[in-house]
């Protein structure tokens, strides 16, 4: 669903080039939940941006669903972790949850339907009508993760959505996120710092070296599809897992000093 070959970024400018991504090439299939991890500043955000057609490479390509992505292309959805930025105050959580529709040509009654399934798939069925300033910031994150999935998307790309919330809260929409993905079947790509939460939430984790950026490793998640934030992270697997890609990280920020 989703091939990254040698995908190369360069910033330029005054004077200066800046090799953001040096060698990047992976792919994620149709339908699977694959997060993305490493050291601050290599990169994880311009992979992203390359990835959903908002930022150029400089070579190298980004194809979804076999059609190469020179813009934002048809099918994929994004959440920001700045949720407040991307939500409009003077609307209301149902009318900034169906603007994505009303590109897509759908009648009213249909457009109001899939905004309530949407709403109500990340817990919000009861807050249509308030504004996303009467919400606290995990409300306010379930509307955006609402308003891609109103979208309808065959990809989803999350750019650290849970960065800004407190640790109960973060555990609540991590758990929303993998209970979204296993009822709606979409292709999932989770950027992250948190190397906890990647382990929990991926059947994947793509570990990335410092700038200029290159995959240090493609681990496979090998724990049960049923998680829970006790379960789960009490495993010895996951512990070991964890520590493995923690090893990992830090051997690539050590190879850069």
């Amino acid at each position: 669903m989703l091939e990254i070959r040698a995908l190369r970024k360069v910033y330029e400018g005054h004077g200066r080039q800046v090799e953001a991504l040096h060698n990047i090439t992976f792919s994620v299939r149709a339908g699977e939940f694959v997060c993305v991890v490493g050291p601050s500043g290599c990169g994880k955000t311009t992979l992203l941006r390359c990835l959903g057609g908002l930022l150029p490479p400089t070579s190298g390509e980004v194809t979804v669903a076999g059609a190469p992505v020179a813009g934002p292309p048809d099918g994929l959805a994004i959440v920001f972790q700045e949720y407040g930025r991307s939500l409009f105050p003077w609307l209301r959580v149902a009318e900034n949850v169906a603007l994505p529709l009303k590109s897509k040509g759908l009648g009213k009654a249909q457009r109001a339907a899939i905004v309530g399934e949407s709403l109500a798939a990340v817990g919000l069925a009861d807050a249509a009508g308030a504004y996303p300033w009467q919400l606290s910031g995990g409300m306010q994150q379930r509307v955006a993760i609402a308003r891609a999935l109103a979208f309808q998307p065959r990809v989803l790309l999350l750019d650290e959505p849970f960065a800004a919330v407190d640790a109960q809260t973060r555990a609540d929409l991590e758990d929303l996120v993998r209970s979204v993905w296993q009822r709606f079947g979409v292709t999932l790509l989770f950027v992250t710092h948190d190397i906890d939460e990647s382990v929990y939430l991926a059947e994947r984790v793509i570990i990335l070296s410092s700038s200029p950026t290159v995959v240090v490793e493609d681990l496979a998640i090998d724990l049960p599809a049923a998680r829970d934030q006790l379960t789960t992270r009490a495993d010895p697997r996951f512990i070991e897992l964890r520590g493995h890609v923690y090893a990992q990280v830090q051997k690539a920020k050590r190879s850069h000093e």
